[in-house]
């Protein structure tokens, strides 16, 4: 299998007075066709992507113990962890106006995210029969109480 890829312009939009061509082949044996097979291989690059973020924000490149079980119930928690900051990134991606503007982005990493909302200092006020977080940005929070 092979794909071949003419570029015009540069990734600067400057146009290229000749044109560049890229040749990628492949050879499988998957009962797939070309089109599925190519598409993987441009998704691989993500699979690697949150291979990299799990093991590096959920700190599990090394594992604790020297016994299967042990290892296998930290991976067990850190992937449970690691899908909740993933939801909590994605819930953020909605609610982009409130963060600050950066780029446009389609995802958080776990680690941004573990930055932006676990590690925010407040202040737990109690008074008059309610629980308030008066140093959070949205103001004055009623977090609990009566």
């Amino acid at each position: 299998m092979f794909e071949v890829t003419e570029r015009t312009i540069d990734k600067l939009g400057v146009p290229l007075l000749i044109s560049d061509f890229q040749v990628d082949t492949w050879w499988t044996n998957l009962p797939h066709g070309a089109k599925d097979v190519i598409a993987s291989y441009h998704a691989h690059g993500t699979s690697e992507q949150f291979h990299s973020e799990f093991k590096t924000d959920m700190n599990v490149e090394r594992l604790p113990s020297g016994k299967f079980s042990t290892n296998a119930t930290i991976l067990l928690l850190s992937g449970i962890a690691f899908n909740i900051l993933r939801l909590i990134g994605q819930t953020m991606l909605a609610h982009s106006e409130a963060m600050p503007a950066r780029l446009k982005i389609k995802r958080r990493r776990c680690g941004s995210v573990i930055r932006d909302l676990v590690y925010i200092a407040c202040k737990r006020v109690r008074h008059a029969g309610s629980v308030n977080l008066p140093g959070s940005r949205a103001g004055k929070r009623n977090i609990g109480g009566k």
